[in-house]
């Protein structure tokens, strides 16, 4: 069983393993977007945000509702939203430490 659940959070995490993938979740966090919107913002070709939504889908990370001929993005879970703020403040505490090496050895120099 630990092995499962371990298998299912380093296939999660390899499914936002790429930085156009966070930001496609960031922008979902903010609420549900088309592929259209998706691209628009993101200022890339439809087909690269189609490509990185399926990953995203095939590891039920988003789900898509279609309308008509418009499919609508959203997170599947809402702890997303709360996974990549987390991301953030650990990004944000290994940059205040960095910060602060950088200033101790600026003090010894």
């Amino acid at each position: 069983m630990n092995q499962n659940v371990q298998q299912f959070k380093a296939d999660f995490f390899k499914a936002l393993a790429h930085p156009m993938r966070i930001r496609i979740l960031e922008l979902l966090s903010e609420g549900d977007k088309s592929v259209n919107e998706l691209q628009s913002i993101l200022g890339t070709e439809g087909s690269t945000v189609s490509q990185q939504l399926a990953v995203l889908r095939s590891k039920n990370v988003v789900q898509g509702m279609k309308e008509g001929t418009t499919v609508t993005y959203s997170l599947r879970d809402p702890l997303i939203k709360e996974l990549l703020a987390v991301a953030k403040q650990i990004f944000d505490n290994h940059l205040v430490d960095a910060i602060s090496m950088l200033e101790d050895m600026r003090k010894d120099s």
